[in-house]
């Protein structure tokens, strides 16, 4: 197991970038639910965010799966 020092940056940085990815999801996606709601927006609408916030759970997911591979 390598330690901090041995971290390749490109590694470090990809995992703090799907960090990223994942927190401001979860803030829009919520925000948009929230909103919407207060706005009375259709489905259609809630169902789009809930398919865009999917779409970057699921990049985030294969990112920090590649980095955690690469960490083996």
């Amino acid at each position: 197991m390598s330690g901090p020092s041995q971290e390749d940056p490109r590694m470090v940085r990809q995992a703090r970038q799907a960090a990223i990815v994942i927190f401001a999801t979860m803030l829009i996606w919520v925000g948009a639910q929230v909103i919407g709601g207060q706005l009375g927006w259709p489905a259609r609408f809630a169902f789009l965010f809930d398919l865009m916030a999917g779409a970057a759970f699921i990049w985030a997911l294969v990112v920090l799966f590649r980095v955690w591979r690469a960490r083996s």
